[in-house]
């Protein structure tokens, strides 16, 4: 049988039944063994799945229907009995062997678009990401941090309010695009955030979709390296070539435009503030003065600077947006639960203009709605992939150095295991429990876990809140040309993060209170 009928097999086997990910990327003696699952396996290609050599998402460019549920590895031909659950296998490879599985592929694509892997995402494990991570947690996106940007995401959230209102009654529809909304709500952060100010140029947001783009698609050669080839004559690495120029250029005038702030303050108030409620630093400030003053024991460099703020655009903005843009969808779905949350804002709101971030807390129900869509819809349903850096038993099978780990967040969510109903969007199941996706409670993981967890969680849980609340504070929404919510289509668009296929139409209604 040829690599590529043996490719092809392989992974019609691998995402055709209820399976999960671990997986063993030596092709040169790929095969197959089924694990951690239940049902039976099946060997057909399934018509979801996307699979081509050169520049495709093989692993990425699915439909979640198709994805895997809990852990399996490709290793032998043979199939195994059930094992476990995909909670179970994710709690040991990000708590038990955290460690061992601490390490990234070499992924050659993400390498070039992070100025040869000095990000925090994608770089490999050792000393360079210790420093890096802790340089993130402790100055980024500490606690003081975040809540210095309460004011920034108060405004975009109050402007994106106000657009909707404008629409609303200077049009003839009163059909909103809310995906729309949504994206300029996450841009705008994220740029006043990260840059100081919004970059609200089409090209920049072109530029900025085609990256995170890149980042999801699957370069053969990076395991089958004599097949490396074959993405210079299908354009793939031009065009990664192409999009890493352009945004260094722009970062480079990022970069430029505060240096040339800070040299003209320099005769007089210093750039940086060390104290207090003053800090409204944008991330390229705190990098610059780190840089600077050497501020965290190790020099930072420029490309260092620029791959960090990438790494903030890559999680900041479109799955931030992925996440509201799901749980919008399953509220229009079910009006009975929008109804509902609706309730528990308008009372908390009690008639005042806007619904703050010190009124997040009393909102109970809105955490319940948020954890339920991210159960359901992970922004990105596969995991950015792991490697073992040594020999060790997982779930009682003996894996090898080098295995690459991928784990699906999406099917460890619908697990029947772990969940009742699991395909039920019940915001219910959450009042009553302590279960949180911070990386504690492996059932619900759309933020993996473990040291290569998402250190920012809690500025995407900021915006997501934010706007949730205050969307459904100030209007009213129902499905276009009425139709029922049960018949709205919640198909899903391929990629790396995972949108609605077709954006969010809703017929809003603005309040008077």
């Amino acid at each position: 049988m040829s690599l590529v009928s043996d490719l092809w097999s392989c992974f019609g086997a691998l995402f055709g039944g209820n399976m999960g990910v671990v997986v063993d990327l030596d092709l040169s003696k790929i095969s197959f063994e089924r694990s951690f699952s239940s049902g039976s396996l099946r060997g057909e290609l399934h018509p979801d799945v996307w699979f081509c050599l050169g520049g495709c998402s093989m692993f990425w460019a699915v439909n979640t229907e198709a994805i895997a549920l809990g852990v399996f590895r490709v290793w032998s031909w043979k199939a195994v009995p059930d094992h476990g659950s995909g909670d179970e296998a994710a709690q040991e490879i990000m708590k038990t062997h955290d460690l061992t599985f601490s390490d990234r592929p070499n992924l050659s694509i993400a390498s070039k678009l992070f100025y040869e892997a000095k990000d925090v995402g994608f770089v490999r494990y050792g000393e360079y990401w210790r420093r890096m991570r802790s340089l993130c947690v402790l100055q980024l996106l500490n606690n003081k941090r975040v809540r210095s940007f309460c004011a920034v995401r108060e405004e975009e959230t109050a402007l994106m309010i106000e657009k909707i209102k404008q629409f609303c009654s200077s049009s003839s529809s009163t059909t909103v695009n809310l995906s729309e909304m949504l994206v300029s709500l996450t841009n705008g952060v994220v740029c006043r955030v990260a840059l100081g100010r919004k970059h609200s140029e089409r090209k920049f947001k072109e530029l900025l979709g085609e990256f995170v783009e890149l980042l999801g698609v699957f370069n053969l050669g990076d395991y089958i390296p004599w097949l490396a080839w074959v993405n210079s004559f299908n354009g793939l690495y031009k065009r990664v070539d192409r999009v890493v120029k352009e945004l260094d250029d722009f970062l480079v005038s990022v970069v430029e435009e505060h240096m040339d702030l800070r040299r003209e303050k320099s005769g007089g108030e210093r750039a940086d503030h060390d104290g207090g409620d003053e800090i409204q630093q944008d991330f390229v400030d705190v990098l610059l003065d780190i840089q600077r003053d050497n501020k965290v024991g190790f020099p930072v460099d420029r490309d260092s600077i620029k791959a960090l703020i990438l790494d903030m655009f890559a999680a900041g903005t479109d799955t931030t947006y992925s996440a509201l843009e799901w749980v919008l969808a399953e509220l229009l779905k079910h009006p009975k639960v929008l109804k509902e949350l609706q309730n528990e804002v308008r009372r908390i709101g009690n008639g005042k203009q806007y619904i703050t971030e010190n009124d997040l807390e009393k909102i109970h129900y809105l955490k319940a709605v948020i954890k339920e869509a991210m159960r359901l819809h992970p922004p990105i349903p596969l995991l950015v992939p792991r490697r073992s850096t040594q020999d060790v038993k997982l779930m009682g099978y003996d894996i090898a150095a080098g295995t690459q780990v991928i784990t699906s967040a999406w099917a460890i969510g619908r697990d029947p295991l772990s969940w009742d109903e699991p395909e039920e969007f019940r915001p219910e199941r959450f009042l009553n429990t302590s279960i949180d996706f911070k990386g504690h409670d492996f059932e619900l993981i759309p933020f993996g876990a473990g040291r290569r967890g998402c250190p920012g969680i809690q500025f995407a849980m900021a915006v997501d809140e934010l706007a949730l609340a205050n969307l459904v504070y100030k209007f009213d929404f129902a499905v276009p040309n009425g139709a029922r919510g049960e018949d709205l289509d919640m198909s899903e668009a391929i990629g790396l993060t995972v949108h609605k296929r077709s954006p969010i139409l809703a017929v809003v209604t603005p309040c008077s209170f």
